[in-house]
């Protein structure tokens, strides 16, 4: 049996206009679909809703994967695809496979020889990039930063410090409640003409978007990131 699909949907990244962050082949394409593998089941039947598939949402099947499914459970989220079945993959935001578990499994679905389809949708760390006016042709993303205070302060030296051997970009993002404390941090222990962007609410009504060395950091207001989705940009 030919094996389905394993379609990588992006969702939007906040309660912003569903036909502003997706062409509509992808919403057709998502519509058709019965399972889904989720990061989390409530948010994943809110989108779906919102998209309003063929099917009832009450009727799809969602089948969980986050931070706590273990790599001996993934074989089974591929069962649906090996029957034959087209399957869409999604994120909590934003697109599947980025900063996000889902990586592990489309890996073992090429090593089934399942067809992987990324599908066009926002990216909150490449708008941030495109916004930054910051390198864009040599950029890294490190994920999370340590959650300790000198952990992470010895971390930032350390991406400065690359940033300016290799004149590369770093882009980083933080648990919402403690993007404050990140940011009073990154002004505390980077050189005065290190140049930061900060992207918060992307894609949203709401959003803000500052790039400006450290040094203008420190004479002006800072925005008020807590609790906001938010994406860090340094370039030494």
């Amino acid at each position: 049996m030919t094996p389905g699909t394993l379609y990588l949907i992006p969702v939007t990244l906040g309660d912003d206009v569903i036909a502003k962050a997706l062409p509509p082949e992808v919403v057709s394409i998502t519509q058709k679909l019965d399972t889904f593998v989720v990061e989390n089941e409530k948010t994943a039947r809110r989108f779906l809703g919102a998209l309003k598939t063929l099917k009832p949402v009450r009727e799809l099947s969602l089948l969980t994967l986050n931070e706590h499914t273990t790599i001996e459970a993934l074989p089974a989220l591929l069962a649906p695809l090996l029957a034959g079945q087209d399957v869409g993959l999604m994120s909590e935001a934003g697109c599947p496979g980025i900063a996000d578990p889902g990586a592990h499994l489309v890996a073992l679905a090429h090593k089934k020889g399942i067809r992987v389809a990324p599908l066009v949708g926002p990216s909150s760390i490449l708008l941030a990039l495109m916004a930054s006016g910051l390198d864009g042709q040599r950029f890294s993303f490190l994920g999370y930063l340590p959650s300790e205070k000198a952990a992470r302060v010895q971390k930032l030296r350390e991406i400065e410090q690359h940033s300016r051997n290799r004149h590369e970009t770093q882009i980083f993002i933080e648990t919402p409640y403690r993007n404050g404390h990140l940011l009073e941090d990154i002004l505390a222990t980077c050189q005065p003409l290190t140049r930061l962007c900060v992207g918060c609410n992307i894609s949203l009504e709401s959003e803000k978007i500052i790039s400006q060395p450290i040094a203008d950091w420190k004479k002006s207001p800072l925005p008020d990131l807590h609790k906001q989705p938010t994406v860090f940009l340094l370039l030494a």
